[in-house]
């Protein structure tokens, strides 16, 4: 093992993380501090510091970071209608690059010379703090715990804990089968009978949202406002980008909104079969692209969907950091300054309808050239003719030359 004086842990209190901080004072015998982020996990992170302390922690951070995360990685995010593989809202993907960023930040300040984290050796997470803590501070240590330790199973973990005396609530009440994350995006869902592709989630799993069939008979409409494609404003009243998601999980969720299963492909090779509860997210993509649809030109919108896919991977994959990455946001907020105006949806068993959007200002829908009445000369129907025989003459070629 190379040497190291002082390593930044991230850390949740959990069995895991605090495995991690005992076998990092053991392997390494270095000073721990422990970094903990809330992110609107909807979990108190305040047990934390004292388990922290508990174990001989002396330097202890625990940060709300709802607003940043909101702000600065899940508005940036969606000004892009970002989706990969067609389904995922990259609700964990997204939190990573936020603690990669807190993990260095701390690691200066304290004079750290290492992070540590408790991802495992098979999953995207590892990627994604790492090629973050490596953007951001080049010549950090990174400690993975997983592809060092031999510790490769649940009843090693809890041997070892017990052994150590490791404080960890053991018999909590009814455990979840599943592997869960949360933040104020989404929560996820993975292991137990989800490892079967074909096995149908049970009800029971769902922390966020009611079953489409039993959300309420009648529908809730919503009017959301956006200033330069971000959402200001639910139903006329200004909220911050954290009140958002808050706000809009809560009414998604009671409405039946936002879950998803889905097999994607991770960036170290395998499938994997994860489900999502997504209400926020669900609800801002159907509200942007309804916003965009009246404010952006036709060929700015098609490059941004164009695009999209790549700047999804880019953030799947860990680049958030990434020098395309940052170029791809520079021309995606270029595009949203005219992105203004309101929103009316309506949320009603699962599904979310666009019933209006206005823009006064920036629309460039123009009712005198739509119109199938009388366009008092906006627009002259039989300029058509020759627009059409143009797009047409390469394809008549073609066919001269078929015959």
């Amino acid at each position: 093992m190379s040497k190291v004086n002082k390593v930044v842990l991230a850390y949740s209190g959990g069995l895991d993380t605090s495995i991690i901080l005992k076998w990092l004072e053991d392997t390494y015998g270095c000073e721990v501090v422990t970094f903990t982020a809330d992110i609107g996990q909807g979990e108190e992170v305040a047990p934390a510091r004292a388990k922290a302390e508990a174990m001989g922690v002396k330097e202890i951070h625990i940060e709300d970071l709802r607003e940043e995360f909101a702000r600065d990685y899940v508005f940036p995010m969606f000004r892009a209608n970002t989706v990969y593989e067609g389904e995922y809202l990259l609700g964990t993907s997204i939190a990573r690059p936020l603690i990669a960023k807190r993990l260095v930040e701390i690691a200066n300040a304290s004079g750290a010379d290492a992070i540590a984290h408790g991802a495992t050796g098979k999953g995207n997470d590892q990627v994604r703090f790492e090629l973050g803590a490596y953007a951001l501070k080049p010549d950090v240590k990174v400690i993975a715990p997983w592809r060092e330790w031999d510790l490769n199973s649940r009843e090693k973990l809890m041997a070892y804990a017990e052994r150590h005396g490791i404080p960890v609530d053991f018999n909590k009440g009814k455990k979840s089968p599943y592997s869960m994350d949360a933040n104020s995006l989404h929560i996820s869902y993975e292991g137990g009978i989800l490892e079967d592709p074909w096995a149908e989630p049970e009800e029971d799993m769902w922390r966020w949202s009611v079953a489409p069939e039993q959300a309420p008979d009648t529908p809730s409409y919503v009017e959301l406002g956006f200033e330069k494609g971000d959402i200001v404003s639910i139903d006329g009243r200004r909220v911050t980008p954290a009140e958002v998601m808050e706000r809009l999980n809560k009414l998604g969720g009671d409405n039946g909104i936002g879950r998803d299963d889905i097999v994607e492909n991770r960036y170290v090779g395998m499938k994997s079969r994860g489900c999502y509860e997504t209400p926020a997210g669900t609800i801002m993509l159907k509200a942007h692209r309804a916003m965009e649809s009246l404010t952006l030109d036709r060929e700015v919108a098609h490059l941004k969907d164009d695009l999209m896919p790549r700047y999804a991977s880019l953030i799947y994959n860990g680049y958030w950091w990434s020098p395309e990455r940052r170029m791809l946001q520079t021309m995606i907020d270029a595009s949203q300054v005219h992105v203004n105006g309101t929103v009316r949806l309506k949320l009603y068993k699962g599904n979310v309808t666009v019933v209006g959007r206005k823009s006064e200002g920036d629309s460039l829908f123009d009712e005198r050239i739509a119109t199938f009445e009388d366009d008092a000369g906006a627009y002259h129907q039989g300029d058509a003719e020759g627009f059409i025989k143009l797009n047409a003459l390469r394809l008549r070629i073609a066919a001269r030359r078929r015959d």
